[in-house]
């Protein structure tokens, strides 16, 4: 579902749409993830290893993940300032 629900957060706010369901969304995904890769990384000590290229890769994994769900949350909360007007969301 993860992937899914991340696509459909991630297509829905390119397109303005549908904040309602797509900021949660976005918002749960960022958190769950940060949480984890925060608690993995940091208190459990663990070296995250990229599966894409066979895990014998040196890629910060955990800052990059970090970074990305640090990155969805600040989305959804952008997201959600401009459905109630607190920013301009579109100059057009």
């Amino acid at each position: 579902i993860y992937p899914y629900a991340e696509g459909l957060a991630g297509v829905l706010m390119v397109a303005g749409a549908l904040n309602w369901l797509s900021v949660p969304v976005a918002m749960f995904i960022g958190t769950v993830g940060a949480v984890s890769v925060f608690k993995a990384v940091h208190i459990d000590k663990r070296e995250l290893k990229c599966a894409c290229v066979g895990g014998s890769s040196n890629v910060p994994l955990g800052f990059i993940s970090l970074t990305e769900n640090l990155m969805m949350i600040a989305m959804a909360v952008w997201m959600a300032a401009g459905s109630i007007g607190l920013i301009a969301t579109h100059a057009m």
